[in-house]
């Protein structure tokens, strides 16, 4: 084999990774060996996640660069990544929550990946923080497609044990067996909610209590979509299960530190109905995505760089100038609170003076002609 073993990185259900180097090129790879049973021969998730890779070259989804095939073991020979984003927010995070720029910066190269496979109609089911890669230039990128399927039309079935629990739409959940790429925009919800709290959003023990958890935030839905999820796939006489009624709670309490436009985008993506949630294409192009976002100044992994920079659509403006210095000082950014109904894609926010006592305060400043419910008055 024309690859050297360096460490062993990790082991999972049916291979064990490695990092590697070309012996040729001297280039650093990652080595993901699978064990071949003589009589049950190559796993399907192997061939599933080769097929599906050989046609997916985005710059955030992981580079399969070649298939090594022996009688004993088949090895898939990987773009080498430093660490997975679970592990960058354990090192980077204050308390695993990042900071608003690189939250930005990643959900938008995590949409950017998965509106990629869903334009080349393949779901990946599986996006959690530990199935997306970061490399030493910041760049996010979408691995493991072991899970993985091609999608068609007619409406093909599924299986309903996809996608780790946590991350777990709730029609899935459900049993749903006619689930399209609406179950990987619901993971990208759950993620960026993560990537701002340090925490995991909905954290249940098993399917059900999973399904109790999103409920109780996100509220019960009516009788008639939760009977129209349970009968999807499922036999005509399937029975309802009964749920409590729980009311929505907002997510600005849910999660506090998050900006208007920040929690308008979750909103359109943790939607409970799966033909009301918003399409990755369509999170591209979402407010929270425009403009400049004040954040916070902390150390660097040794090694590592922040995510690279972005043109966010349109072209943000230069950073204030009071942001591009004093890079060992920790500012927190303060937003004012909006009144309800405000629409957030008419709001951008202005510093409001230097910052003060580490505090660096934003006014909102409406667009011309838009009148805010209550005159802007909370």
């Amino acid at each position: 084999m024309n690859y050297v073993q360096l460490e062993k990185l990790g082991e999972g259900t049916y291979a064990t990774v490695y990092k590697g180097r070309s012996r040729t090129t001297n280039e650093i790879v990652a080595l993901k060996e699978i064990h071949l049973d003589a009589e049950e021969g190559t796993p399907s998730t192997a061939i599933r996640e080769i097929s599906l890779m050989k046609e997916l070259k985005h710059n955030n989804i992981v580079r399969l660069y070649d298939v090594i095939h022996t009688e004993t073991k088949l090895v898939l020979i990987f773009e080498y990544c430093d660490r997975d984003l679970k592990k960058y927010m354990d090192a980077q995070g204050e308390r695993g929550a990042l900071d608003p720029h690189i939250v930005r910066s990643f959900m938008y190269q995590l949409l950017k990946g998965t509106a990629f496979c869903h334009e080349n109609r393949v779901l990946h089911r599986d996006l959690k923080p530990q199935n997306l890669l970061i490399n030493r230039k910041g760049e996010l990128k979408l691995g493991d497609f072991g899970l993985a399927r091609a999608f068609g039309v007619p409406v093909n079935t599924f299986s309903n044990e996809v996608v780790t629990l946590w991350y777990r739409a709730p029609d899935v959940l459900m049993g749903s067996r006619t689930y399209s790429t609406s179950i990987d925009v619901w993971s990208c919800g759950c993620i960026f909610a993560e990537m701002i709290s340090g925490v995991p959003l909905f954290r249940g023990r098993d399917n059900q209590d999973q399904l109790l958890h999103i409920m109780r935030i996100i509220g019960t839905p009516d009788e008639r979509l939760l009977r129209k999820i349970a009968t999807e796939g499922q036999t005509e006489n399937a029975q309802l299960k009964q749920y409590p009624r729980y009311p929505k709670i907002p997510f600005s309490q849910v999660l506090p530190k998050a900006s208007p436009p920040a929690l308008d985008l979750l909103e359109r993506l943790l939607q409970f109905d799966p033909s009301k949630r918003i399409t990755a294409a369509e999170a591209l192009q979402h407010p929270y995505f425009i403009g400049n976002i004040p954040y916070a100044v902390g150390q660097p992994i040794p090694g590592m760089m922040g995510p690279p920079g972005y043109t966010f659509p349109p072209q943000p403006q230069q950073q204030p100038q009071q942001e591009q210095q004093g890079q060992q000082q920790q500012i927190v950014a303060a937003y004012p609170r909006l009144p309800e109904g405000t629409n957030p894609s008419m709001v951008t926010y202005t510093p409001a003076g230097p910052p003060h006592n580490g505090i660096q305060r934003y006014q909102a400043v409406y667009a011309p002609g838009y009148v805010p419910p209550n005159g802007g008055q909370r």
